[in-house]
């Protein structure tokens, strides 16, 4: 079972939270990041997003920033290591209401494979170092990974409030973060979430990355216990506690006609319109996918008797599946305007809306041992980087 530490957390002093904090350096623009950097010269941006534009010792500068930063006494540690409650309260998609209530601390770096911390689907992988170099640099975790516990009675466990530290409403969701520094109940959330597996809902890439530092430090010589794990936001794997949307699938290297034509070969293609909301309530509904064409209309998919008994239930693996010996090149995206979008503008030849994975199906993959597609699952609110970073130093 995966090992999960309190840490002597960097937070920020005396600063209006909503001026430094951001979402995830993958979401951001550069109109987001320049938006970003222009509200605070202390934004988590300045750190966490090094430009390019700032050339090849972009990496080293954000380093020296933080640095300044801790001895000017914009951010300081905390006295004694403590874990970090982290509650979002929002309304989801359905209209549903959502109190999700995590916590951060140093969740174990484990070999691939060795289990304990589980993937929950395929990576791409990425050639960019850009997070490998700006761990280097910094020494510090900038941003979390979203674990889900295996472990049941982690929500109730952290139902008690912490020390209220900051809270803010960013598009419509609440961010409250809380400390708990009690000896005690320290022991007991690590304990907690060491009793069980925790899955990677979000942030594969950056674990891969944490992994990498912690066998750079290893073959060092250096001993350095904190490099042997990484910030996570860790939340129970239960149904209220998740709001899980879908990741469209946008195609290139095919032109619509032919990606049309090789979709009929497993699905009955039929009139759906102009896309809207009720779309996916449809698609849900009725267990079907939605094919987007460049006039920014839709087709139905539904899948033919029999056409995928040997392929798990995943809107995702039946695309792999139907598409496997077809040459063409994909790419995923989130919401359904932003789809239409990129297919009527040209950016892809073609689309095809999905359904969001179940919390049932998240839960099966975690037990057996099973590797989603990627880009399966997308999961809301999307955590806010600044409210606390760890040091590996």
């Amino acid at each position: 079972m995966p090992r999960f530490t309190p840490f002597p957390a960097l937070r920020y002093c005396d600063r209006t939270i909503d001026d430094v904090i951001a979402p995830p350096y993958d979401v951001l623009s550069e109109v987001d990041i320049d938006a970003l950097n222009a509200r605070s010269a202390f934004n988590i941006t300045h750190v966490d997003v090094p430009r390019e534009t700032a050339g090849p010792q972009r990496y080293v500068r954000a380093g020296s920033v933080l640095r300044e930063w801790i001895d000017a006494g914009v951010v300081d540690f905390d006295d004694s290591p403590t874990f970090t409650i982290y509650r979002m309260r929002f309304t989801d998609a359905t209209g549903a209401p959502r109190d999700i209530a995590g916590v951060l601390g140093g969740l174990e770096v484990v070999d691939d494979g060795a289990g304990g911390v589980l993937p929950h689907e395929r990576v791409t992988p990425k050639a960019s170092t850009d997070r490998l170099d700006l761990t280097r640099a910094t020494q510090a975790n900038m941003s979390p990974i979203w674990g889900l516990s295996l472990a049941a009675g982690l929500t109730d466990l952290l139902a008690e409030p912490g020390e209220h530290l900051s809270s803010v409403t960013v598009d419509g969701v609440e961010h409250v973060v809380e400390r708990v520094s009690d000896a005690g109940r320290v022991a007991a959330i690590a304990e907690k979430v060491g009793s069980d597996d925790v899955l990677i809902a979000d942030g594969h890439h950056r674990y891969g990355i944490s992994r990498t530092f912690r066998d750079e430090v290893r073959a060092s010589g250096i001993t350095n216990a904190h490099a042997e794990d990484t910030l996570a936001f860790v939340s129970e794997l239960v149904g209220d506690q998740l709001s899980v949307e879908a990741i469209h699938r946008l195609y290139t290297d095919i032109d619509f006609d032919g990606l049309r034509s090789a979709l009929g070969t497993s699905f009955d293609l039929s009139d759906a319109g102009t896309p809207t909301a009720d779309t996916l309530a449809a698609m849900e509904a009725d267990g079907k996918l939605c094919l987007i064409g460049p006039d920014g209309t839709g087709q139905w998919l539904t899948p033919k008797l029999g056409a995928f008994d040997e392929v798990r239930s995943l809107d995702g693996a039946w695309l792999e599946h139907v598409l496997a010996e077809v040459a063409h090149s994909v790419t995923y995206q989130h919401g359904v305007t932003n789809v239409v979008e990129a297919v009527t503008s040209g950016a892809a030849t073609g689309a095809v809306l999905i359904r969001p994975v179940s919390v049932a199906e998240i839960e099966r993959t975690a037990r057996e041992g099973l590797l989603m597609p990627p880009k399966s699952t997308f999961f809301t609110p999307k955590l806010r980087t600044g409210l606390v970073v760890r040091s590996v130093v």
